[in-house]
Parts: C-alpha cells; structure tokens; sequence
C-alpha cells in the first residue's frame, strides 16, 4: 500500500514549533530524515512514520512530555495552510468542517476527521491511520488542540469546549491540560475528540467571502485531485476507516456518505479494479498493524475498533494476513526496531 503521508506546510509548522520551544529543529529533523529544505516547496510531503520519529526524538532527548501544549505555539505554528483559507472564507465552522470531512487529506491522509452529533451540538473527531510505528501521545494531542485553536482564529472569539476526550492515558501533570484545553480532558477514551455547542458552530465567520470560498474549494479539490485523494477507492478506504470502530461499514452506507448510490460505487470501483471487500480488508490490515503496534489496546480492543464481531475473526485475519495469531504478532512488533521511514 503507499505510503500515507503530511503535508509540507504542516510538518513546517511542527518543526518552527519545536525551534520556537527552544529545541533543536534542524537536528532533530536530520535525525529522523526529515529534508527541511524541501518543505520550502509546496506538493512535498513527509511519511507520517517520520513525522512520529522527529515527535519522539523532541521529548525523548529533551524531557519535554507536554510538549505541543501551548496553545499560542498551536495557534502559530498549526499550519494547515489552504484548507485553513477555504474555512476562513467559508459561512461558518459547521459547514466548514463539513467539507473538511473530505479535504483533511490535503494536510495529512493519516489523519481522517468527522463531526458526530451530540444534544449539546457536535463532536470534533480526529483519528491517526496508517502508521507503522507507534504514534506518540504528544503528536496527537498537538493535533487536536490544534484543532480547537483554529477553531478560535476563525471564529475570533474563545470557544470553550464542553468536553475533550482523548485515547491518550492520563498523565502526570494535569495542569498543562487544563490550560491548553480550559479544562481537564478524559483520558483513556475511544476517540480524541471535542465537543462543541451548535450555537458557536453556527455562528457566521467574520472573514466569510463567497467568492474567494468558491476559489479556495476549487483549489483545495485540485489538491485532492494531485494526491489521487478523489480516486473512489480511496474515498472509500477513508469512510471505512473512519466509521470502521462502529462495527463492519456495509457497502450502501459508505455509498451513501459519499452521495453516491449504492450502484454508481460499485460502477466507479469496478472502473478502478477493485471491489468493496477488498478495500474492507485492507484498511483493517493497514490499522492491525499500527492496533497492535500499541500495548494500550488490549486484543478485545483491536477486535472491537476493526468492527468485528468476534474475537475469533481477528485470530484468523491476523492468522491470513501475518502468518501468526494477533498476540504473536504483536510480540513480534514490539519486539523489532522501528525504521525511521
């Protein structure tokens, strides 16, 4: 499978955060075979198992566990680059994000993003996929307060979360949570997610301009376009990604969330050589490997996030796809070096 990869502008962003922490960036960066030089150029893009080496190296070498929980460096630094200027010209974060649902690709197609519904408005879900190294706690929770901060630029005002959940355990020192996210987060949870009210998702973007929104959306979807990120199949590989932890995705469902009819998908995946299942199989093979790369999800985890029903078909697909039963490989993982890429 390829590679997933981040965009240029977004590894930028973390390594001038950790230079602007008063970290080495360019050595770090050298270490974990990162070209700094060719982030200046635009359609660069670095594997994700890397971006993970350069986080690792940061708080390994330099004692910094809370490291990416300043809110004014996530501000600053977060650099989500043209999705950023389609949702600050867009109508409001709700419609936005709608769209973003689609267009996180473009920073980075190991990171899937949805809204879910709640009563008290919606949930903001952020996702890592695809890695084959384990994914630090520090990279995911700069992502998601990333998230809220954006959240903050375009809106201009503070938005208070009603709550942030996050798949990271509990750490030691509490005190930076609260005052990166204005309030302690749940640890341990399924998802890294927060909630939001609908009334501050609704409101209007100060910034918001029809036309230039038109533009931008043109543009980002000819990124889409040069990534291979409008393909059927790996639209589908992101819905089943995304919604796989609810239990097996049927193919009409999917369809059905890409606006497609359940016939136009399989038309358009026949077209491209592949089938449903075949998709289904891989995404669950690709997110095994990083499940069980992390001693955090027990087996009964695993089972559960790759939607099976039974524990007894996570034995025979890891027998299928590894040669050896989930708990062998996993050994197997954590036993083995990482490579850097």
């Amino acid at each position: 499978m390829t590679p997933r990869t981040s965009s240029a502008a977004w590894v930028r962003g973390v390594a001038d955060m950790l230079a602007a922490e008063g970290l080495p960036a360019a050595d770090l960066c050298a270490e974990a075979d990162i070209d700094l030089q060719a982030l200046q150029q635009p359609h660069t893009r670095v594997d994700v198992d890397r971006v993970s080496l350069l986080w690792e190296l940061a708080v390994a070498r330099h004692g910094r566990p809370g490291l990416g929980l300043d809110r004014h460096l996530t501000a600053r630094y977060g650099n989500v680059d043209l999705v950023g200027y389609a949702l600050a010209s867009g109508p409001d974060l709700l419609t936005g994000f709608r769209h973003l649902e689609r267009h996180m690709a473009v920073i980075s197609d190991a990171t899937t993003f949805a809204l879910q519904g709640d009563p008290r408005g919606y949930w903001l879900v952020l996702s890592h996929i695809g890695a084959t190294r384990p994914i630090p706690r520090q990279r995911v929770e700069y992502a998601v307060l990333t998230l809220l901060t954006l959240c903050n630029w375009l809106t201009r005002r503070e938005l208070a979360p009603l709550a942030v959940e996050l798949i990271t355990p509990p750490p030691a020192d509490e005190a930076r949570y609260r005052e990166a996210f204005g309030l302690l987060p749940r640890f341990g949870q399924p998802a890294n997610r927060f909630l939001l009210a609908e009334a501050d998702l609704r409101a209007p973007i100060p910034t918001h301009n029809p036309s230039l929104w038109a533009l931008h959306e043109r543009l980002v979807e000819t990124e889409l376009d040069q990534l291979g990120q409008t393909l059927a199949s790996t639209r589908v590989r992101t819905e089943i990604a995304r919604t796989l932890h609810l239990g097996e995705p049927r193919r009409e469902d999917v369809a059905a969330r890409l606006h497609l009819t359940d016939r136009t998908l399989q038309r358009r995946l026949q077209a491209e050589s592949v089938c449903f299942q075949q998709l289904l199989d891989d995404t669950r093979r690709e997110l095994a490997r990083q499940y069980l790369a992390n001693e955090q999800h027990s087996l009964a985890d695993v089972s559960d996030l790759l939607g099976f029903s039974d524990p007894s078909n996570l034995f025979r697909a890891c027998k299928r796809w590894f040669g050896m039963p989930p708990g062998q490989y996993r050994s197997r993982l954590l036993a083995a070096p990482s490579a850097p890429g």
